[in-house]
């Protein structure tokens, strides 16, 4: 549960290096091309693959099954996952000579800032465009019930004390 809730609520921005946090593939979202990084993908599939040179996984051994989520957090996924692709299918109007890297390996905060825009100095609060809103407040909802789940976990397992 934590996990999902984490890809759907940080500020990643594609602009500061590979996008490592895509939580969808390619042909999932109907992408133009492919992404640089298919790491979360693989993560919650479990077919990540051993890396002999990394120190990271050499104490314990990759996972190999495929991450199972709460009816909550697939309720986030699939939320998220429309607007993926809702995005993919505006930037498909874009032409390709003026793409660049960051807006193909978008992040849940870029995606937000190509629908809202920005002022000077942060993003807009709201987007004109009426079906990426409605697709937005989906997923806000999913998460608010979502985090409402994982709530009494945190002080459960002593994240934080009452």
């Amino acid at each position: 549960m934590s996990l999902t809730f984490t890809l759907f609520s940080n500020n990643i921005q594609s602009k500061h290096g590979t996008n490592n946090w895509i939580p969808y593939s390619e042909s999932s979202v109907n992408a133009r091309d492919n992404f640089e990084s298919n790491f979360m993908v693989n993560f919650i599939q479990g077919k990540l693959k051993e890396d002999k040179e990394s120190e990271l996984f050499k104490k314990e051994p990759l996972r190999k099954t495929p991450l199972v989520f709460s009816p909550e957090a697939e309720k986030v996924f699939e939320a998220g996952k429309k607007l993926w692709e809702y995005y993919h299918q505006e930037i498909k109007k874009i032409p390709i000579s003026e793409l660049k890297t960051e807006t193909l390996n978008a992040s849940l905060y870029d995606i937000r800032e190509h629908f809202q825009g920005r002022s000077e100095k942060r993003m807009n609060n709201k987007s004109e465009d009426d079906i990426y809103s409605k697709l937005m407040d989906d997923l806000r909802e999913s998460l608010k019930i979502l985090a409402s789940k994982i709530e009494p976990k945190v002080y459960e397992y002593g994240f934080l004390k009452k």
